[in-house]
């Protein structure tokens, strides 16, 4: 089982060092101590707080019926267009996404910095890569 040091924990779950070890000294994160003494805590355990304490997403304000299960709401950053296609930078929590379209469905869509917006992602192809070498 992969563990996980106080450090290593506060950056993934985006929160400081001292969050980490008040949640560990009140109960509320299971934590162990390694074999030079210092908290960790395990893989699994971290990831059932994660899932468990994420912000909830922000209220999807299109309330259509999708089958798409991958929707960030977010802003509109930034918009780079030239005549036929553009590049659209949203900022969807501490995520970005940018999307690829025509210059004409900016236009239609009145994207603009500022603009409030829905990615939708629907792939076939998700790549997950992990850490060091194969195992």
């Amino acid at each position: 089982m992969h563990t996980f040091r106080i450090r290593e924990a506060a950056a993934l779950l985006g929160v400081s060092d001292d969050t980490v070890r008040r949640w560990v000294d009140s109960g509320s994160l299971d934590a162990s101590s390694d074999d030079a003494g210092r908290k960790v805590i395990a893989g699994d355990v971290l990831a059932a707080f994660a899932r468990s304490n994420a912000a909830p997403a922000p209220e999807d304000p299109l309330g259509v019926g999708s089958s798409a299960r991958n929707r960030f709401v977010g802003l509109v950053t930034k918009v780079v267009a030239d005549t036929v296609m553009a590049q659209v930078e949203l900022q969807c929590g501490p995520f970005t996404v940018v999307s690829l379209m025509s210059s004409e469905a900016v236009r239609e869509l009145k994207l603009e910095p500022g603009s409030l917006a829905v990615a939708v992602v629907k792939a076939t192809t998700v790549i997950v890569e992990t850490p060091g070498g194969r195992s």
